[in-house]
């Protein structure tokens, strides 16, 4: 087992926050859209438009409402084209930044994620500066009432990587084709897990331990994370816990 991962915390915090949002349920059904039209209609076949599925449902988003999406994404109903765009840059004290986005007009996205770096005292940089930092995972949360040794036997049992203590939650890790199996796995043991996701996890982390610095990381993810075309943003810092909750954007 790792350590204690402050931007995991930082994740999962924010994440509770933004489920009050309505704005969160445009996001995900974005994503839901993407995932059917990448891949068909057929959950049972579609293993990311599954994964989707699993996030909206745990977000509270209406069945209606995702059904929708899926037949917009598949083209039995007419909607926006969204196009997949990631951005990568630099935040304050050299922490790298990738940014994920869902766009109808690459131009405009990507001139206003430019702007919000600038703004922020971050910068942008050219595609692959920053993402060999980072490997694609699979993550999954549990409630931390559960035993944590009950929670790592399950999850490595059916193929996880890693568990992290992330305050409220364990946070599972997995390679991303193990993610659907491990998942069912803790369900079928009664372990409630979150919807399961596809995260872009650093391989190493940069600790911003100076308060003003670290508030200017911060400052820097929200802002880029209110952006409506967002859909994830991933940094490689390490951020002191006092300083987290302490955080006002």
């Amino acid at each position: 087992m790792s350590g204690h991962s402050k931007w995991a915390t930082t994740k999962y915090r924010k994440g509770a926050q933004d489920a009050a949002r309505a704005k969160v349920f445009a996001k995900i059904i974005r994503q839901v859209e993407v995932a059917a039209r990448e891949g068909g209609s057929d959950l049972s076949s579609n293993a990311s438009l599954r994964t989707m599925y699993a996030k909206a449902r745990d977000a509270s988003v209406p069945i209606d409402t995702i059904d929708r999406a899926i037949k917009r994404g598949s083209g039995e109903l007419d909607g926006v084209r969204y196009e997949s765009i990631s951005y990568e840059g630099y935040a304050s004290d050299g922490v790298a930044v990738i940014v994920e986005c869902l766009s109808d007009n690459r131009n405009r996205t990507g001139a206003e994620i430019r702007n919000l770096f600038n703004k922020n005292g971050g910068s942008m940089a050219e595609p692959g500066a920053v993402s060999w930092q980072f490997d694609r995972k699979g993550t999954v949360s549990v409630p931390s009432s559960f035993d944590e040794e009950r929670v790592l036997e399950v999850a490595m049992e059916a193929g996880a990587e890693d568990l992290e203590d992330a305050g409220e939650r364990w946070v599972v890790t997995t390679a991303p084709g193990d993610l659907a199996a491990v998942h069912d796995a803790l369900v079928t043991s009664g372990l409630e897990p979150g919807a399961p996701e596809l995260t872009m996890v650093p391989t190493s982390t940069i600790e911003v331990e100076e308060e003003s610095e670290a508030k200017k990381v911060l400052r820097l993810i929200e802002a880029l994370d209110d952006h409506d075309d967002v859909q994830n943003v991933y940094a490689n810092c390490d951020i002191p816990d006092a300083v987290l909750a302490g955080f006002e954007g």
